[in-house]
């Protein structure tokens, strides 16, 4: 499995997401790991939401695999914490931050957090607070790093203003398909083309780049947001041709082109899978280890409908 920069240290370029475990067994869970693991991916992506409930996921994955200190210690550990679906509302505040933290650090059965994200922007946020919540958490070893997700160059600016510990990932939504912080850029100054107009607050994946920051990609095979996958569907018939043929020349499964097209892209992003399939788990890890062209990935983002002018 190719790594991947993180932080001060590195990360495999696939990540297993548990959000879809909530009605798996404790079987299912263990197969699902037991994938992951032996395609090389030792990093498993949770947030107290995912589930329905507070932290049902992490507890589900906790309780089903009965984890050993030892075997704790050799993988990563990530959640996110900040929306507050009951309310219909994102919460950065200092106390929500550590309440968050310690039901995570009791649904998974663990004495720390490897990474901690903030899930969603919050519109009030105070970097203060955060910076308070963060050093309290960095202090007593119950988070070793922190991150965001969904951010935009400002609003992580905004937070470094007070915050102190590097951000070292920054989870956006990404495929070949709804690629726009990737699609912008190559139309800018296109008047008149909708994909020339800037929804990321300018140049996330620049920015990220610059500053050391992870992206880590979610929903890699989705059309749209919460569309359907692409893969296969036939409302994409000319990128899944393409795709096809690619995943012939290369001997893999198509998941592992479509995986392949993120993880060929020189920012270094990690791709959060979400699949709950056992061998789709091991097909799409895959291919991280192929390497494509720089023509074959021009291919895939044409035949996506993005516009190369």
């Amino acid at each position: 499995m190719k790594t991947v920069p993180f932080g001060s240290s590195s990360a495999p370029a696939v990540v297993a997401g548990m959000m879809r475990i909530n009605d798996k067994s404790d079987e299912q869970i263990r197969e699902l790991y037991d994938a992951a693991r032996g395609s090389g991916v030792d990093f498993f992506d949770h947030a107290d939401i995912y589930g329905g409930s507070m932290h049902f996921c992490e507890d589900r994955f906790a309780s089903a695999l009965q984890l050993s200190a030892s075997e704790r210690d050799e993988i990563v550990l990530q959640t996110k914490c900040g929306i507050v679906p009951s309310e219909g509302m994102f919460d950065f505040s200092y106390d929500h931050i550590l309440r968050q933290v310690e039901g995570s650090l009791a649904a998974l059965r663990t004495d720390h957090i490897d990474v901690l994200l903030l899930h969603r922007p919050d519109a009030l946020v105070e970097p203060d607070e955060v910076a308070r919540a963060f050093d309290e958490l960095e202090a007593s070893g119950k988070v070793r790093a922190f991150g965001v997700s969904n951010h935009t160059p400002r609003q992580i600016d905004l937070l470094r203003t007070a915050v102190s510990q590097p951000l070292v990932a920054n989870q956006l939504q990404l495929s070949i398909t709804h690629a726009p912080i990737i699609a912008q850029p190559v139309a800018a100054n296109m008047v008149g083309e909708d994909q020339s107009i800037v929804r990321d607050g300018g140049g996330i994946v620049e920015y990220c780049r610059i500053n050391g920051i992870t992206i880590q990609a979610w929903s890699p095979f989705q059309g749209g947001f919460f569309t359907g996958v692409f893969l296969g569907n036939p409302e994409y018939a000319e990128l899944n041709a393409v795709i096809d043929r690619l995943a012939a020349a290369y001997g893999v499964e198509p998941i592992a082109i479509a995986t392949a097209w993120i993880t060929r892209h020189p920012a270094k992003m990690q791709v959060v899978l979400g699949t709950t399939t056992p061998q789709r788990v091991r097909d799409a890890a895959a291919g991280a280890d192929v390497e494509l062209t720089r023509a074959e990935w021009y291919e895939l983002f044409r035949a996506a409908g993005h516009l190369v002018p």
